[in-house]
C-alpha cells in the first residue's frame, strides 16, 4: 500500500507504482513467517527494487521480533455489505480510494479485539490483485520498538468466515525508510490497545536514503 510521491509526473505513473509495490508482499502470503521475513530482507537488499535505493547494498537485514506462533491468530471474518468508498489519509496529500471490506474478530491473551480489512480500488481493478485485502494497524509498540506510523499485513479475501492473521508477517511501510514515498496512515479503528511483539521492528537508517 505504498506509492512513490511523484507530484509532477501525474496520477498514471503514481497508480502504476502503487500496483508495482504490491508484487513483493502479495506473492508471499502462503509462505511461512520465516520464509516471508527472509524474502523481505532480500527484497530490501536489491537496489533495483528496494525503497532504500543507494543504501540497499549496505542493508544487513531487518530486526524482527522472535517468531511467535501465538500471534498467528485464527479470527472470525464478517463481510461488510454496502460499504461506501472513502479516501484514506496518507503521509502526503495523496488520497487513494478504499472500501471497508470486512472485519476480523479475535482474542489476544483473552482480550477481545477487532480489525478492519480494506480493499483498494486501484488494486482490485487488476486481475492479479483482485482478491487482495489490506490490513494496516497500530499497537502499543509503535514509536518504541516499531515504526511510529504503524505496520501493514497483506491478506486475501477469505473463502469462508474464518481467517488467519499472522502478525509475524507485519512489515513497515516504505516511508519508514524513505520520505519520498506516500504511505497510508492506519485508520483509528485499527488501533490495538496491546503490544504486538511480532513482525518487523524499526531501526532508523541514514536520512540520505531519500535523496
Amino acid at each position: 500500500m505504498i506509492v512513490k510521491n511523484f507530484k509532477t509526473k501525474g496520477m498514471v505513473l503514481a497508480s502504476f507504482l502503487l500496483l508495482f509495490c504490491f508484487s513483493f508482499s502479495y506473492a508471499q502470503q502462503e509462505q511461512s513467517a520465516e520464509v516471508f521475513q527472509k524474502e523481505l530482507d532480500e527484497f530490501y537488499k536489491n537496489p533495483e527494487e528496494s525503497p532504500l535505493k543507494s543504501k540497499a547494498k549496505e542493508f544487513k537485514g531487518h530486526k524482527f521480533f522472535p517468531i511467535n506462533d501465538k500471534l498467528r491468530i485464527e479470527a472470525k471474518f464478517t463481510r461488510t455489505l454496502n460499504a461506501l468508498p472513502f479516501h484514506m489519509k496518507t503521509t502526503t496529500n495523496r488520497l487513494p480510494v478504499y472500501e471497508k471490506y470486512g472485519e476480523v474478530a479475535f482474542k489476544i491473551d483473552g482480550q477481545e479485539m477487532s480489525l478492519t480489512l480494506y480493499q483498494g480500488h486501484a488494486t482490485r481493478e487488476k486481475e492479479e490483485y483482485k482478491d487482495n485485502l489490506f490490513l494496516p494497524f497500530t499497537d502499543m509498540t509503535n514509536g518504541a520498538e516499531t515504526y511510529q506510523g504503524g505496520r501493514f499485513i497483506d491478506m486475501q479475501i477469505p473463502e469462508g468466515d474464518r481467517v488467519y492473521i499472522d502478525f509475524n508477517k507485519a512489515y513497515n511501510p516504505y516511508c519508514a525508510y524513505n520520505a519520498n514515498y506516500s504511505c497510508p496512515i492506519p485508520p483509528k479503528e485499527n488501533d490495538l490497545n496491546v503490544r504486538i511483539e511480532a513482525g518487523v521492528k524499526y531501526e532508523k537508517i541514514n536520512d540520505d536514503i531519500s535523496k
